[in-house]
């Protein structure tokens, strides 16, 4: 598999560089590269209409920072290149791929995408300045406004992003009837491996911002409804009132991103109790590690 990892840095030197046009530079020279993936999420590098929905539309609702953002833009930029952030990433992936190898694991595309953006930090309060995607086989984008917190968790980031490749090589994402148990075990192991490659101190806000009352509260409201369906209904309890009330869902009384904190505690549950390690746990399905994690009653 081919390891392609695009140049955001001297492509954000232009691009702040620019008096005007940054939409275009950021839409078809910055966005273009991925348009396979924005395509496969229904989002379009440009608009039919004015004011359409499009990528830059898109982008700003994720939590990437708006393109006219010269000073924060600036800012982000500095610390990237201070913290060698692109090589960081690259020694990252390399560490992945080496896994998989060694794993005997695959990700279903013949090459491999990398973008590092800059995120909106008052967007991105609760997810402590940065976020990823990896959902798709073949791309992963992360968002990063540095801050001493997330820059020794990039690395993390970037792996729990990259988890997602392997298991969607395997099982699809049916985003119209996936089930709070799917979502729980695809964050959770993704989480996992992230500890696998970098320890617990590189988890994310995700899953150590709860206390054991929250999370023990959090696991009692989810536990009984895994089996519902629908990527609406379902994200009400992965991501919490907070994120949910802002986005159009239901609020179900959780915390941000109880659903990954949950998912994470029975993951891990399924794995000490089963002595099953994080290589063999991603292929398997939902229900295996559900029910055998269940069993143990460790986690309820």
């Amino acid at each position: 598999m081919k390891l392609i990892i695009e140049n955001t840095v001297e492509q954000y030197e232009q691009l702040f560089s620019m008096k005007d046009k940054r939409e275009q530079y950021f839409r078809y020279s910055m966005m273009s590269p991925f348009e396979k993936m924005w395509h496969t999420i229904n989002v379009p590098l440009e608009a039919k209409s004015q004011n359409g929905y499009d990528v830059i539309m898109a982008t700003k609702m994720l939590g990437y920072l708006d393109v006219s953002d010269t000073q924060n833009g600036r800012l982000a930029l500095k610390n990237f290149k201070e913290i060698q952030a692109i090589e960081t990433a690259h020694t990252t992936l390399n560490t992945c791929i080496e896994f998989t190898h060694e794993n005997d694991l695959k990700i279903s595309a013949d090459e491999l995408r990398f973008g590092l953006y800059i995120a909106d930090q008052k967007k991105l309060e609760l997810q402590k300045g940065y976020c990823g995607f990896g959902g798709i086989p073949g791309y992963i984008q992360i968002t990063v406004f540095p801050n001493p917190y997330n820059i020794p968790k990039i690395p993390s980031l970037i792996a729990h992003e990259f988890h997602h490749n392997i298991r969607f090589s395997y099982f699809d994402w049916d985003h119209g009837n996936v089930t709070l148990g799917d979502y729980l075990i695809i964050e959770g192991l993704a989480e996992s491996f992230a500890k696998e490659l970098y320890g617990e101190k590189s988890l994310g806000p995700w899953v150590t911002s709860f206390d054991q009352e929250d999370l023990e509260y959090s696991t009692e409201v989810i536990k009984d409804v895994f089996n519902i369906k629908g990527f609406a209904e379902v994200s009400s309890y992965m991501f919490g009132d907070e994120i949910a009330i802002k986005q159009g869902y239901q609020s179900v009384g959780l915390s941000p991103f109880a659903g990954y904190a949950v998912g994470y505690k029975i993951v891990q549950s399924f794995m000490k109790n089963n002595n099953i390690g994080i290589g063999k746990a991603t292929l398997l399905g939902t229900d295996e590690i559900m029910n055998c994690s269940l069993s143990s009653r460790q986690w309820k």
